[in-house]
């Protein structure tokens, strides 16, 4: 499907009209579309009630075309959400009837909130087009081959595009079933993206990470088949500024069974997506490369399985770090926080960045707290975080902040090593998260669990059922805050 910029008038080749209109909203539309619409409202067809859906034929310039109208509610109770959600419907209607070429009528304006419309468009109809259908013998094949739009902004029109290219990119590595997304398979797949993208990238072998001293990751990696890999994903943008280097940190178990503790038959079923945090940054990273932003990122991914055998680690075990810290074992199932352990710590130390992000599927308890659409935060600088939330506003991905409490840390403490990988008494997406802020020193740190986020079960209208890509836009928005004017 191709997405493209037109003038007011509707191309002739258009088979169906596409109108998102809010309840009361000013008509500014051809004279011919305005009438049917003022038509429809005056009879009380139509009134532009959310999620109100209405489709009737037009005549413009001696063609008929469908008319599809989709509500948007009251204008003053508008978000961006609701936006986004409306024009999914719309793609959605469109594909149903059958539709070859759409022209969305509706400009927008006013309506994208900081966005522009180009982009939101563009970015909101192809998250909406987006399906997994790689392993089906037989494929649900769209007519829809174009759709149009009134616009001029051609730089945010691109943006949208690759933000929700970026986005896709990050969906297929999480719908991958991990038979076909192993550690080495996945750092292979970031190395054609960085060659495709332009960034560059390094990735360490069992060998390397071992040497390095990453013997918390070594740890976990070791009991699978499949051996590990540290990926390292660079972009420097601003050369004058070479210092100021923001790192995207991924979780990127590619399999979690629990390991030695084990987790249940239902819960390993969908455990192929514990890697959702790597997919995010690899994802930002393409997207950040292709918008030549000028700025400067480093993305880490500590990429393994956690799989028991005669080689993996075991309940009970005290390990080291490349920090120096001792960690005692008490569920090998908390695995992803020792993995990022050593990876926002090689950030720090190796990468010198400036300031770090993870982003993990790390605890089932933010499911708990927060549910399937939203995403825990932990940070500890005011300043990254005002940026994070500011970026969330502009991708509609919600997050919500958690407190970080000194008591909270008595929680992973253990009197025969420095740290305990699970806390005691509750709260354990917060003393989760802050484990892993134990290894970022004095450095301005941001943590995110998007364990609830990272694959879902309801359709959303522009994210429909399954894998989201949930953390590529916000990262992409992040990292643009720390651009130069």
């Amino acid at each position: 499907m191709e997405l493209k910029l037109v003038a007011q008038k509707v191309p002739p080749s258009a088979d169906a009209i596409g109108v998102v209109l809010a309840k009361g909203q000013e008509l500014d539309f051809s004279n011919s579309i305005t009438e049917i619409i003022e038509s429809l409202i005056e009879k009380e067809q139509f009134v532009g009630d959310a999620k109100e859906v209405l489709v009737t034929y037009i005549k413009d310039e001696d063609e008929y075309r469908k008319l599809i109208l989709i509500g948007l509610g009251e204008e003053d109770k508008l978000t961006t959400e609701k936006v986004r959600m409306a024009l999914g419907r719309l793609l959605n209607k469109a594909k149903k009837l059958k539709v070859k070429e759409l022209y969305i009528a509706s400009s927008l304006a006013g309506q994208t909130g900081e966005l522009k419309p180009e982009a939101m468009i563009a970015e909101s109809i192809l998250l909406a087009n987006y399906k997994f259908d790689k392993y089906l013998a037989k494929k649900d094949e769209s007519k829809l081959e174009l759709i149009s739009f009134v616009g001029a902004d051609e730089e945010a029109f691109e943006e949208g595009k690759t933000l929700a290219e970026a986005t896709n990119i990050a969906r297929d590595l999480v719908a991958t079933p991990s038979n076909d997304l192993t550690p080495v398979i996945l750092a292979d797949f970031a190395k054609e993206k960085a060659k495709e993208y332009g960034f560059d990238i390094d990735i360490f072998d069992e060998k390397k990470i071992q040497k390095l001293g990453m013997e918390a990751f070594w740890q976990v990696a070791k009991g699978s088949d499949n051996p590990p890999r540290f990926i390292i994903m660079r972009y420097f943008g601003d050369k004058k500024n070479k210092d100021n280097i923001t790192a995207l940190v991924g979780k990127g178990v590619t399999y979690d069974s629990g390991g030695l503790s084990l987790k249940s038959s239902d819960g390993m079923s969908t455990m192929k997506t514990d890697m959702g945090g790597s997919a995010s940054v690899v994802g930002a990273m393409c997207a950040i490369a292709k918008q030549k932003l000028n700025v400067n990122v480093v993305a880490i991914v500590a990429a393994c399985e956690n799989i028991p055998s005669a080689r993996a680690y075991h309940p009970g075990d005290i390990i080291g770090s490349m920090a120096g810290k001792t960690i005692h074992v008490k569920s090998t199932d908390a695995e992803g926080r020792l993995t990022l352990a050593d990876a926002v710590y090689y950030a720090v130390k190796e990468e010198k960045a400036s300031r770090v992000l993870d982003i993990a599927t790390l605890t089932g308890a933010c499911i708990a707290a927060l549910g399937q659409r939203v995403t825990g935060v932990l940070a500890s600088d005011e300043d990254f975080y005002q940026r994070l939330e500011n970026s969330s506003k502009l991708s509609d991905e919600l997050i919500w902040r958690l407190p970080i409490f000194d008591h909270f840390k008595e929680a992973y403490k253990h009197p025969e090593a420095d740290l305990n990988n699970t806390g005691e008494g509750g709260a354990g997406t917060i003393t989760g998260g802050m484990f892993i802020g134990e290894f970022v020193e004095d450095t301005p740190w941001i943590h995110m669990d998007i364990a609830g986020k990272t694959y879902v079960g309801k359709d959303l209208e522009y994210i429909g059922k399954g894998p989201t890509g949930v953390g590529v836009r916000t990262l992409y928005y992040l990292a643009k805050t720390y651009q130069e004017a």
